[in-house]
């Protein structure tokens, strides 16, 4: 489930990415809250059309030879608010 309160936005979007893309798995990712069809996980432009808010679940899969240690870290980055979520520093 996204956690973070943006949603999944622009900097959440490319840490997945990032991490999905020192996968040699195959990655896909579906918001099933919003029943919408898989999207690559390894392209930022499909998983901005994901529209994932905060509460929409995910199902993250991946298919190859690191595909599980794949699977377990993204959705422990998602688990994770994407790590977006921690307070701003004030002026």
């Amino acid at each position: 489930m996204v956690a973070n309160k943006q949603g999944l936005h622009a900097r959440p979007v490319m840490a997945f990415v990032d991490r999905a893309s020192q996968s040699r798995s195959r990655v896909t990712v579906a918001n099933i809250t919003r029943k919408g069809e898989a999207v690559d996980g390894k392209s930022a432009m499909q998983m901005m059309i994901l529209e994932a808010t905060q509460g929409c679940v995910l199902r993250i899969g991946a298919k190859g030879v690191d595909a599980r240690e794949t699977v377990d870290a993204l959705a422990a980055l998602v688990e994770a608010g994407f790590k977006t979520d921690s307070p701003q520093p004030s002026d």
